[in-house]
């Protein structure tokens, strides 16, 4: 496997392009999902230099760009608000210890080359799940929206709260976040195009905030400080020893287990969206290394975590960025700006970047598929609205897990119904049956005393019962010919089912032979050692060789 990601100097306008966009849009990203995580805005800007750096150099898609996202950030936001609360002093480096956990546990999906599994999710789970988290977006912002510090307990604390934040409203911070979302929200394309509406949003909310907002407020009597950032550090990061709380350590583990597994679904699904632009094909396990050693760098020197951006990534693509080389300018150029540039970023309003925290969480909501998931699936639906549910008022990865074991029901069952069709016994011929003429001779010849017991296709576990019903029904034949010669994939269950039907029809002293199974499909019954029971010529003929010596074992 090649060490580095595809860096290529054939492209270098392009890619220069692509890195100098990224990083425009990724500044007011950065800083929004640093101060709605609750680590700082510094946190948000070293998380997205070091993921995106890292994520560049070591990882598999060449256009990716990561750093903090939505997704993350709400995990994040929980992550940090509960180890604090456990353990005030030593809260928020136990917070980064969890994305350096994050990122080893990427590491190993990576290094166990698990990457093609990650996103095998039935769509309306993955729907459901990032629906439910840009709702959780959504509510935790609606405090700082409001001009106040959210509530503790999270969702519900928020909710449950939410009578006390609108009495205790600041009408010019609720002004400034208004007018953010309009700015996100009513961009002309053709602006868009030249200046990210983020970063419109960012620099006029905060020239608002310094002229005209506070003398509209006197105007009408609002004497009231609008909540900025505030100063920064102008230095590099320094080091973040991994500290870990023994009465914390499960619950440190678990977080980072759903922090890592929700930055492989969230990179890897935008690595496909990268595929699509591109007309590429990105390497998963290779993408997992990178994410992986990109949280944990991250958190190794106090950034949050972060996984791959649509947005960043369609911006860097859409200028002309074709290789990694642009997610190392995009790196280095949002470094030089957060160690030039850090007086700028203390006027900005907290309102502003709730603004841009709001918008961001209904973009993630996939409202297109909630307006019609019931017209094309009564269940589909009702397992989407259950992970909605869950992700937002329960948990992320119990959401997932419910949703994943409910789709993998319901699709067992739909395969068993349809396979169940293929598990057939006959014992007399008929005009539609698919069987040449010899063979429909010879099971009439058997007057119903002798049984074709055929089955066809993918033996999934769901076919057992089915296998194990049929065999019940049959009467009082005296010859079973079992045919498995159409069988593409014999399940374990199913072999067993298939076992236990012979092993009774040889107790009850019938004239019993097993004809078709090859391959994999014999192996299974050779391993279960199915064919020590019936005499070596009773397994080693053709299926009209198997009928015609059961019609002559009935006659005897």
């Amino acid at each position: 496997m090649q060490l580095l990601n595809h860096i290529s100097r054939n492209n270098l306008k392009g890619d220069w392009w692509g890195g100098l966009t990224a990083a425009i849009i990724a500044l007011p990203m950065a800083l929004t999902f640093g101060v709605a995580s609750g680590a700082g805005p510094e946190a948000g800007l070293w998380g997205a230099v070091l993921v995106g750096l890292f994520a560049t150099l070591f990882g598999g898609t060449p256009t990716l760009i990561s750093e903090p996202t939505g997704p993350m950030t709400v995990v994040m936001t929980a992550v940090i608000a509960n180890l604090t609360a456990s353990n005030p002093e030593n809260g928020m480096a136990m917070a980064f210890t969890v994305v350096m956990l994050a990122g080893v546990f990427q590491i190993l999906l990576g290094l166990l080359r698990l990457g093609r599994y990650i996103t095998q999710m039935p769509y309306t789970v993955i729907s459901g799940f990032m629906s439910g988290i840009g709702f959780i977006l959504i509510v935790l912002q609606l405090g700082p929206a409001l001009g106040q510090r959210g509530p503790p307990g999270g969702v519900m604390g928020t909710l449950q709260n939410l009578p006390q934040l609108l009495a205790g409203v600041k009408p010019l911070e609720l002004l400034l976040a208004a007018i953010t979302i309009a700015i996100l929200w009513f961009t002309p394309q053709r602006i868009k195009k030249f200046l990210p509406p983020q970063v419109l949003a960012l620099v006029f909310g905060t020239i608002l905030s310094l002229t005209l907002i506070p003398s509209l407020g006197s105007s009408f009597g609002i004497d009231e400080g609008i909540r900025r950032i505030g100063e920064i550090s102008a230095g590099l990061p320094s080091l973040q020893i991994p500290a870990f709380g023994t009465d914390q350590l499960g619950l440190m583990l678990a977080d980072a287990a759903v922090l890592g597994a929700l930055g492989c679904i969230d990179a890897l699904l935008t690595s496909v969206v990268a595929d699509s632009l591109t007309r590429t094909e990105h390497n998963s396990n290779k993408e997992l290394l990178g994410q992986g050693l990109g949280n944990l760098v991250s958190g190794l020197f106090g950034g949050i975590a972060g996984a791959g951006a649509t947005m960043g990534t369609v911006a860097n693509i859409q200028t002309g960025a074709r290789s990694a080389l642009s997610g190392i300018i995009r790196a280095v150029i949002l470094m030089v700006a957060i160690l030039a540039l850090p007086g700028f970023v203390a006027p900005i309003p907290m309102a502003v970047l709730a603004g841009i925290a709001l918008k961001v969480g209904f973009d993630i909501v996939d409202w297109g598929f909630l307006k019609r998931a019931h017209r094309i699936s009564t269940k589909g639906a009702l397992i989407l609205y259950v992970v909605i549910g869950l992700t937002v008022l329960w948990d992320l990865i119990v959401a997932v897990g419910v949703g994943v074991f409910l789709a993998n029901m319901l699709t067992i069952d739909r395969l068993s119904q349809r396979q169940s069709d293929v598990v057939k016994s006959i014992s007399t011929a008929d005009d539609d049956l698919n069987l040449p003429q010899e063979e429909k001779a010879l099971l009439d010849a058997g007057k119903g005393r002798v049984l074709l017991f055929q089955l066809t296709g993918d033996m999934i576990f769901g076919v057992a019962k089915t296998i194990g019903r049929e065999h019940n029904a049959i009467g009082q034949c005296n010859a079973i010919v079992f045919d498995l010669g159409a069988v593409s994939h014999l399940g374990v269950t199913a072999a067993l089912a298939v076992e236990n039907a012979v092993e009774e029809a040889v107790k009850a002293k019938r004239h019993v032979y097993v004809v078709g199974a090859a391959g994999t499909t014999r192996k299974r019954l050779e391993t279960l050692k199915l064919f020590e029971l019936l005499p070596a010529d009773h397994t080693q003929l053709t299926r009209a060789q198997a009928l015609a010596a059961a019609v002559e074992a009935i006659k005897s």
